[in-house]
């Protein structure tokens, strides 16, 4: 049964970041009930605000409602001397601040770790950068297409002789980071439950890249291995990879002998499980492409549910290689809720991701889309900060708030 309370009530975040790496993190703390208050410049707002397809009937993107879910916006320029004075006041009312700001600028308007822990000792920062808050290149900006290629992911995506490809999503290592970004606050949560103590976390945006890279830092410090571009398959396996139906594609992964001898056994080929031709792993990593092509020959005689069907019955691990089109009209995401529809009053259902991971009894929920600017400035300003009308109409006219 669900508790109605969740993980982090009475967790107040600031979220100063803009795009996508640390707003993520504090979009998924307040998926998990923190009330995350957005951060944003006054008139133009977050940039992630027009990224990506727009929505028409709205100024934002679906990209911004989205991903700025269950926040509250506050309009704030942190350049002027009168907008850090104020976030400092919510510094003082808050638990975590998110930024990602190329490292310098908080310390240069006075809003840098040091000067805010004196403010609220037990204040936890996220600083998400693209190099990192040391080190020579820590003044490189950067964003995602640079992590992956920094990282070592772009490298290894594309065919065998083509060019380094982006893997997937442009955006894919701000998400990770994101993830990675929370993870860090929640420890650091942790440890401020022992002692009281805040801290930061230091988060380069290509390092979640590049600690998900498998066994390469291993394999190349211990034998100098430089694993290339691998195309459909992969190195550790075989068959492991893509292959094209008549209507689509599927993947297929037979990690051991015992998952290619059922594979061989949907084939109807159960022959060349035997270990004379493919029955171990050596073999078939050694006549890859012979296995890869026989392997082709049959799934390309079928629809793509057709040999999704087969091989489920089998216990072959197989999928069909979804768009967005097929995720949306697949019957096990839709009974898993993968999607939550919410009513945006312009707009109607507005069709999003739901919450990850899902907790069995104080689960996160999606309560509202990503918030028209400014919306929350009364409710914060005058209802955390006691500011009173005059005040904050003074503020709007000298464009700080």
């Amino acid at each position: 049964m669900s508790d109605s309370k969740r993980p982090l009530e009475n967790v107040r975040v600031l979220d100063i970041a803009t795009f996508i790496a640390a707003p993520m993190a504090a979009s998924i703390l307040a998926e998990f009930g923190a009330e995350v208050i957005k951060i944003e410049q006054p008139r133009d707002g977050d940039p992630l605000r027009r990224f990506g397809v727009p929505t028409v009937a709205t100024a934002d993107t679906f990209c911004w409602l989205s991903e700025a879910r269950n926040k509250k916006s506050v309009t704030l320029d942190l350049r002027r001397s009168e907008g850090a004075d104020i976030l400092r006041e919510l510094v003082a009312k808050s638990d975590v601040l998110c930024e990602n700001f190329r490292p310098g600028t908080l310390e240069k308007w006075g809003l840098g770790f040091d000067e805010l822990s004196k403010i609220n000792p037990a204040l936890i920062m996220l600083r998400v950068s693209g190099f990192g808050q040391d080190g020579p290149y820590r003044n490189r900006p950067g964003f995602a297409r640079i992590a992956h290629a920094f990282g070592g992911l772009a490298h290894l995506t594309g065919m065998e002789d083509g060019p380094p490809l982006t893997p997937g999503s442009t955006s894919l290592a701000d998400y990770v980071s994101g993830v990675y970004g929370a993870l860090g606050v929640l420890l650091a949560m942790r440890a401020r439950d022992r002692d009281g103590k805040g801290q930061y976390i230091d988060l380069a945006l290509y390092e979640p890249i590049l600690r998900m890279l498998d066994d390469l830092a291993p394999a190349y410090a211990a034998r100098g291995i430089v694993r290339g571009r691998q195309g459909l398959g992969t190195s550790n396996a075989c068959p492991h990879g893509h292959f094209h139906s008549q209507d689509g594609w599927v993947a297929i992964a037979c990690t051991n002998d015992r998952m290619f001898a059922r594979l061989a056994s949907a084939m109807g080929r159960p022959e060349l499980a035997d270990p004379s031709l493919y029955g171990t792993t050596a073999a078939r990593l050694r006549d890859a492409r012979e296995v890869d092509a026989i392997v082709q020959q049959w799934v390309g005689t079928m629809t793509t549910d057709e040999v999704v069907t087969l091989c489920a019955d089998q216990d072959v691990p197989c999928a069909n290689v979804n768009t967005i089109e097929s995720i949306f009209a697949d019957p096990h995401i839709a009974h898993r809720g993968n999607q939550v529809a919410i009513r945006h009053g312009q707009l109607g259902d507005v069709h999003v991701p739901a919450v990850v991971p899902r907790l069995s009894r104080t689960p996160g929920a999606v309560d509202s889309l990503g918030p028209a600017l400014g919306s929350a400035n009364a409710e914060i300003l005058g209802g955390v900060l006691g500011m009173d009308e005059a005040k904050m109409e003074s503020l709007k006219a000298a464009g700080i708030i």
